[in-house]
């Protein structure tokens, strides 16, 4: 009976708090409480998120260290548009296929450069996103080259478009946190983070260390497709710089500011990292010097990042919250 609230619990805790997160927020932007603007950051901190994501799944979950997501979200977001404008795929469906293109380029790809570690898979991983940068550029035909690609979908048709953005990319994160959180708790899960913890001990013990260093880099490249599919629709215009160096690295600050390893820590990351920068447009230039000062002092004083390896949990939280109203309670029955 008791695990069977416990289970309860800890389904409904966080089935409701991401009802709120998706619909709350929504409905404010419908009625205009939250301005376009606002709307628009929080929105493209959600992709941010997403793409925090892929980065800790490769680097954080799976251990290696890995400089060319940008590359999956530029092909991600290239491929949602040639899906959608010239082969009249939906959206929705084009943008599940954009993540599977993503993930079966991760596939090619993971088979040459997981075989090697540390600065030597940095240094491909970062050939690689440079390649596809140049490759997009080049494809003036097909990408639109330098100039890059207009995307008018439906969701800049719609009279709620910042409203269906926000849903719809929220509703993403949401989808992709829980199936991921689920895998990570699984068999196999327990399998990748057993060959991050200790190859040796972990091939030693039978696990396959190639084959489950394969399948989170074909998982993080798959989110880093859908992390693309959506950004394209969302700011309707994208250029080959997606894919750049400068981007990834973006990318992997969210992951090393939120921790190494931690899912919520990243996303958390992502969400306030996104808004500091565009709070500190009010300074103008002095931002390019304030924002990497305040990230210089978060690594001085806290290497680690936020959580470190830990994850937020909602059910721990209400616990503690439900423990401090029950001893706030107590103190006032004693005193009357």
């Amino acid at each position: 009976m008791l695990n069977q609230n416990k289970n309860l619990k800890s389904f409904f805790i966080p089935f409701v708090v991401s009802l709120i997160v998706i619909f709350v927020p929504s409905v404010l932007i419908k009625e205009k409480i939250i301005d376009g603007y606002v709307a628009q950051i929080i929105t493209l901190a959600g992709v941010n998120a997403i793409m925090a994501i892929s980065v800790n799944m490769v680097c954080g979950i799976t251990g290696q260290l890995s400089l060319g997501q940008a590359g999956f979200q530029a092909v991600g977001a290239y491929a949602v548009i040639l899906l959608t404008q010239n082969l009249h795929i939906p959206l929705p469906v084009s943008i599940i296929l954009a993540g599977l293109i993503a993930a079966f380029l991760g596939f090619l790809i993971g088979f040459p450069t997981l075989k090697l570690e540390g600065d030597y898979l940095a240094i491909v991983t970062l050939a690689f996103g440079e390649i596809i940068r140049i490759v997009l550029t080049n494809l003036k035909d097909i990408t639109g080259g330098p100039n890059g690609k207009q995307f008018i979908t439906i969701m800049k048709s719609l009279k709620w478009g910042p409203t269906v953005s926000y849903f719809v990319i929220t509703l993403s994160l949401v989808l992709i946190l829980t199936l991921l959180n689920n895998f990570i708790r699984s068999t196999f899960g327990r399998a990748i983070l057993a060959v991050r913890e200790d190859e040796i001990a972990a091939e030693s013990s039978g696990v396959g260390v190639f084959r489950y260093k394969m399948t989170g880099f074909v998982i993080a490249s798959f989110i880093g497709g859908i992390g693309g599919a959506l950004y394209a629709p969302f700011i309707g215009f994208i250029k080959p710089e997606l894919a750049s160096f400068n981007n990834s690295i973006n990318h992997l600050i969210y992951v090393v500011f939120g921790g190494m390893g931690s899912i919520s820590g990243g996303i958390l990351a992502a969400y306030a990292l996104t808004i500091l920068q565009e709070f500190l447009r009010i300074i103008k230039d002095y931002r390019l010097l304030i924002y990497p000062v305040i990230l210089i002092l978060v690594m001085l004083f806290r290497p680690q990042g936020l959580l470190g390896t830990r994850e937020l949990s909602l059910v721990k939280f209400a616990d503690w919250i439900k423990s401090k109203l029950n001893r706030n309670s107590d103190s006032e029955e004693e005193v009357e």
